[in-house]
């Protein structure tokens, strides 16, 4: 003959009544965290800026790009020489050429820095349409003989000639005597 207490099935109901209630409230948090962090996870996401694209990094940043979102239309292939030779400071050089293939989007036009000072260009082309190419580009401030390190910083326009986006490519100016 077994006395069943009656207090002892109220503990029973009351753990287990408590042991829900935890669990729908740990549950309750996760979702408030998740949905907090999908919805102002972006907004504390710092802004990105461009990088110089040197032959030794193009693959480190073109896979950035690869998994980056789509932002903006407009792109742009640099299609060039990164080595670009003149005979003298005030010559047109033998090998410097830009194109802007058929595939690209957008008109372009670049301004050429020394890398050590990028206030002033040493070179400032034309605007670029879809499918030209550029060549015979002399400088627009002359040279001394010498290796010169250089940043070239593309600007993709609009039909206005308004900036949609900049690039800035690593270039070697080489100048003979």
């Amino acid at each position: 003959m077994s006395e069943e207490n009656p207090n002892q099935d109220e503990k029973k109901g009351g753990k287990k009544t408590a042991g829900i209630v935890i669990l729908v409230l740990v549950i309750l948090v996760l979702a408030g965290i998740i949905i907090y962090l999908l919805l102002f996870r972006r907004a504390d996401e710092k802004e990105r800026r461009n990088e110089v694209v040197t032959p030794d990094n193009v693959g480190e940043i073109i896979g950035q790009m690869e998994e980056a979102e789509f932002v903006e239309p407009g792109y742009y292939t640099v299609t060039m020489n990164y080595d670009w030779h003149f005979a003298t400071g005030d010559a047109v050089s033998s090998d410097a050429y830009v194109e802007n293939l058929v595939e690209n989007t957008n008109a372009v036009y670049f301004d050429l820095f020394l890398a050590s000072d990028e206030e002033n260009a040493i070179y400032k082309s034309p605007v670029i349409p879809v499918g030209g190419r550029l060549q015979d580009i002399a400088l627009d401030t002359k040279l001394d003989a010498g290796t010169y390190d250089c940043v070239a910083v593309y600007h993709l326009v609009d039909d206005d000639q308004n900036t949609i986006s900049t690039l800035r490519v690593t270039v070697t100016v080489i100048v003979e005597g």
